[in-house]
């Protein structure tokens, strides 16, 4: 691994210690990172998969750190595959942001927009199509808002924070301050762009910039983005200048100082990814996203 050779422990199965009984998993679906955070009254779990089946799969690899019972989910933000596997870790708590709950919720109280939902996933990703009948949508019952909030479970403080809108409008950062470890959910991918279709990309830039200020001290900081590996602090500042980068072509479209084929030419992002990004681009600029 590149991003945390100097600060990387040793590995527990297939997970990885990325600071003092944190830990972090690699999925193959999507790539994905789970985390988990060791605990006095148990671990603390980031984000729940896809499925019931994915769901499980994590339950079950938790017996390699632990047999205590889960005592908290975080839900970095509301998409499929951060969520859909919620249901599975009751009674545990679940916290999220006000928004992510609210999203869920909706899904909760209107069946025919989860039907959609799971439509539109099995479309995108037909190798789960048949496991998403069994997804019981479950909000965070635990809520925090713009403001964020510091919780303590198991004699372990943990900051949610809400930094601003990026990936979607309510992406929680989770730090572990005595551990050196930040969980950025999809605000952050590594070896890959991140998803933009719900994205905010002139707000992104500045959310950012925040989380890079949480890697500044004496101690190393492990960036445990949504998808891909666990980086570090020149990890996020690459995916600050491509996020600027994008912000900034946005802006000179909108202003018609370049067209778009010179936007995606100039873009650091494949020329798909890079389309959509400016479309949300163009669209916040026109008030279209407030």
């Amino acid at each position: 691994m590149v991003e945390m050779e100097a600060g990387m422990r040793a590995r527990t199965g297939g997970w990885q210690e990325v600071g003092e009984r944190v830990f972090a998993r690699r999925y193959r679906f999507l790539d994905q990172e789970i985390g988990a955070i060791l605990t006095a009254a148990g671990p603390v779990v980031i984000d729940t998969r896809s499925t019931v089946g994915h769901a499980r799969e994590v339950l079950a690899d938790l017996r390699e750190l632990t047999h205590q019972p889960v005592a908290a989910v975080i839900d970095t933000h509301h998409h499929f595959d951060h969520t859909y596997g919620n249901h599975e870790f009751r009674p545990a708590p679940i916290w999220g942001h006000l928004r992510c709950a609210q999203r869920i919720q909706h899904v909760v109280d209107d069946p025919a927009a989860h039907a959609a939902n799971r439509a539109e996933v099995a479309e995108e990703y037909p190798r789960i199509a048949d496991e998403l009948a069994d997804v019981v949508p479950d909000p965070p019952d635990r809520t925090v808002g713009d403001e964020g909030a510091d919780i303590e479970i198991g004699g372990r403080r943990l900051e949610l924070r809400w930094l601003g809108r990026g990936h979607t409008d309510n992406d929680l950062v989770i730090r572990v301050p005595d551990a050196s470890v930040v969980f950025t959910g999809d605000l952050l991918e590594n070896g890959a762009p991140p998803w933009t279709g719900d994205g905010y990309p002139l707000d992104w830039p500045v959310t950012t910039e925040a989380i890079l200020a949480l890697t500044l001290g004496p101690v190393p900081v492990a960036v445990v983005p949504g998808h891909g590996a666990v980086g570090d602090r020149a990890f996020v500042e690459r995916s600050l200048a491509e996020l600027r980068t994008m912000a900034d072509l946005g802006r000179r479209l909108e202003a018609q100082e370049i067209d778009l084929a010179e936007a995606l030419a100039a873009a650091p992002w494949p020329a798909d990814i890079a389309r959509e990004t400016l479309e949300r681009a163009l669209a916040q600029l026109n008030g279209d996203l407030d």
